[in-house]
């Protein structure tokens, strides 16, 4: 799998998320969450930590991409996330067509404890 990121998207997902201390990896993933079932889901951008067990890595133009092998027939081969203009989200699409208009990044790394 390619993942490539416009500049606007990969601008957006640096500062937001990987300021000049933090870090960390990305992760496609096909979100069923609250979706009923494991065939209805949505495409997603998760920010971890570190890979699950099993996962692969990508192979990407701007960050290191995880994905999980069993959720790839949900995929095209090479796919683009790209920065909707004026707001606060991403659009993930392929030549062939947009897998989510309107995807979030979710941070899932560990917060720090404030005191």
């Amino acid at each position: 799998m390619y993942v490539q990121f416009t500049d606007e998207a990969a601008d957006f997902i640096g500062s937001k998320f990987f300021g000049s201390t933090a870090s960390g990896a990305l992760k496609l993933a096909y979100d069923t969450d609250g979706c009923g079932c494991a065939v209805n889901g949505v495409a997603a951008l998760w920010i971890v930590d570190r890979p699950e067990e099993g996962d692969r890595l990508a192979r990407s133009n701007r960050f290191t991409v995880f994905y999980d092998p069993k959720q790839s027939i949900f995929f095209e081969d090479e796919v683009t996330v790209d920065r909707k203009p004026g707001q606060p989200s991403l659009v993930l699409k392929s030549r062939q067509q947009t897998y989510n208009p309107n995807m979030k990044a979710i941070d899932f790394r560990p917060q720090p404890e404030s005191r």
